[in-house]
């Protein structure tokens, strides 16, 4: 199982990105993706997630969504802000939604979001 991540840069406070979780070796549409970060000297946390039957959380700023055909998860954060600036991960499960970090199997290498001010 290989999940690439990608999208990442430097976006100015109030602009929009959308990162994308290219996965491989796996039956995609069967397992459920979340979308985590890190910032620096802090625990990673939850961000959004999507279950494999289409089920989705996520925050007001940010949306979670899929292309089965492409084996592709998607984040879009808009609005952002400075302290959206982290390493954000892809992750995925077998098994229903969580928010717990340790809970996902698979993870991607990352992709940093930088939001200046």
């Amino acid at each position: 199982v290989q999940l690439q991540a990608s999208g990442g840069g430097l976006v100015q406070a109030g602009g929009s990105v959308r990162l994308s979780c290219a996965a491989s070796g796996l039956t995609f549409n069967r397992y459920t993706w979340g979308w985590f970060r890190q910032a620096p000297g802090k625990e990673r946390e939850f961000v959004a997630g999507i279950s494999w039957s289409g089920i989705t959380w996520h925050g007001s700023r940010v949306t979670i969504s899929r292309d089965d055909a492409k084996n592709t998860v998607y984040l879009q954060m808009n609005s952002l802000k400075p302290e959206d600036t982290a390493v954000y991960y892809c992750a995925m499960r077998d098994s229903v939604l969580s928010r717990l970090p340790s809970d996902y199997d698979h993870w991607g290498q990352g992709t940093l979001v930088t939001v200046s001010s």
